[in-house]
């Protein structure tokens, strides 16, 4: 089971966590996990690199965790994006469980 937690403050998005194995293939094989792993990294990325927004990631085993520690605003956006990305692929995939807290 792959697990999503969005977070939202105030009506907007400030961060998420992705944890487990969609369970579509084997470990290595699986590309539904493959898919929103890279759309996770490709976030994560996007946030810290190119926006440089002020952000804390935690990158362990079967999880990453992503907190904006500032409001800014393409940031909450692009992760108001990856939701309705994962949102998506869950709605084709039963074992994903999307939440937004």
């Amino acid at each position: 089971m792959l697990k999503a937690v969005f977070y939202k403050e105030n009506d907007r998005f400030a961060g998420f966590s992705v944890s487990g194995h969609a369970g579509y293939g084997t470990e290595g094989n699986d590309i539904v996990c493959a898919a929103i792993t890279s759309a996770v990294e490709l976030t994560c990325n996007t946030i810290t690199e190119f926006f440089g927004a002020q952000a804390k990631v935690d990158v362990m085993e079967n999880e990453v965790r992503l907190a904006l520690t500032q409001q800014h605003q393409p940031s909450q956006q692009l992760i108001a994006s990856l939701c309705a990305h994962i949102e998506y692929i869950a709605s084709e995939h039963k074992k994903i469980k999307l939440e937004i807290k």
